[in-house]
């Protein structure tokens, strides 16, 4: 059986501190690569801010999670409206490879691959500090991905903070203590 056969939505340790999350969604590969890549686009499904587009520059993504979904969900307690995250470009090389600091802690790569007429998404995030930022966002980028998935299929994604309540719960039932 191949990869794309088992794959499902859920992300996965690769190694103690590194979270993998593949998704195969609508193509072609330019219009997922404007999703990662353009503001306006990436504002949808997960943070706002523009970004250049060569490796050096740097950024800031901006959270605004009660406007990705109508309804928006229970946003949980100590999150507030909008978070903001200074951000650098590592990689970029349309439209295949992204990569970006995550903060100045970690790092996230995106990878997207033609598989006829869908993309293979693949996203890992490395160096994560703890048990913490690993159940958030494991939860996070599952609940984003589910956001982009439904626009890029032209479907209503479900709200948001319900959705990344109850990821948050499965992936500290599914991941390692």
């Amino acid at each position: 059986m191949s990869d794309l056969a088992t794959l499902d939505a859920y992300g996965a340790l690769i190694e103690p501190a590194t979270l993998k999350v593949q998704r195969l969604l609508p193509g072609p590969i330019e219009r997922v690569w404007d999703y990662l890549t353009k503001t306006e686009l990436r504002r949808r499904w997960l943070a706002s801010g523009e970004m250049p587009a060569q490796a050096g520059g740097e950024f800031e993504l901006v959270w605004r999670n009660d406007e990705l979904t109508d309804p928006p969900g229970v946003r949980p307690d100590g999150f507030s409206h909008e978070h903001r995250m200074e951000s650098r470009v590592v990689a970029f090389e349309p439209p295949r490879k992204l990569v970006i600091t995550w903060g100045v802690q970690s790092e996230v790569e995106f990878g997207l691959e033609s598989q006829g007429g869908e993309v293979l998404l693949t996203v890992i995030h490395r160096r994560l500090p703890d048990r913490d930022a690993l159940l958030n966002v494991s939860a996070g980028w599952h609940a984003h991905i589910d956001v982009l998935a439904a626009q890029l299929s032209g479907q209503t994604p479900k709200p948001h903070w319900d959705n990344w309540v109850q990821l948050r719960a499965e992936y500290d039932a599914r991941l390692p203590a």
